[in-house]
């Protein structure tokens, strides 16, 4: 399945549908632009649980991954009641660890949004390579990206 530019028709690692709620959209109707990222937030952390790892249980142990960049093209808007399917493929440049996620509309996909989204690793406090989330990702990461 193609999904949209830079995907290559590679599967994503990980998606889920969402629905639009009524205060997500602004009075022109459609949602609101800084809505999306909440979108694309709230996908990496159920892809993060469904990994094994809450971004709780990640703080406890003295990991914490935090947003560096986010480049975020708009296509389509959604509107009050339409469901969207949230996507992402997780890939790792040194110690950046990248995010492509994708929103499409559904169940008609169409593009809605696609996004680059750069994660570096703090572990107490201090930037690092980010070996131990690259652990924790390691089922999703080819194994040049884990090392």
């Amino acid at each position: 399945m193609s999904t949209g530019k830079g995907t290559a028709d590679k599967a994503p690692h990980f998606e889920m549908v969402m629905r639009v709620r009524d205060y997500e959209v602004d009075v022109q109707g459609i949602v609101n632009n800084a809505n999306y990222l909440h979108y694309l937030e709230h996908t990496r952390h159920e892809f993060c649980r469904e990994a094994g790892v809450s971004f709780a249980s990640m703080h406890a142990d003295g990991i914490d991954p935090v947003l560096r960049h986010v480049d975020i093209t708009y296509i389509n808007p959604l509107t009050l009641g339409e469901q969207m399917r949230s996507c992402l493929t997780l890939s790792r440049r040194g110690a950046r660890f990248m995010f492509h996620q994708q929103i499409f509309g559904y169940p008609d996909n169409r593009p809605v949004v696609d996004a680059q989204v750069t994660v570096v690793c703090l572990e107490n406090g201090r930037l690092t390579r980010g070996d131990s989330l690259a652990e924790a990702f390691k089922a999703y990461l080819s194994d040049d990206e884990c090392t």
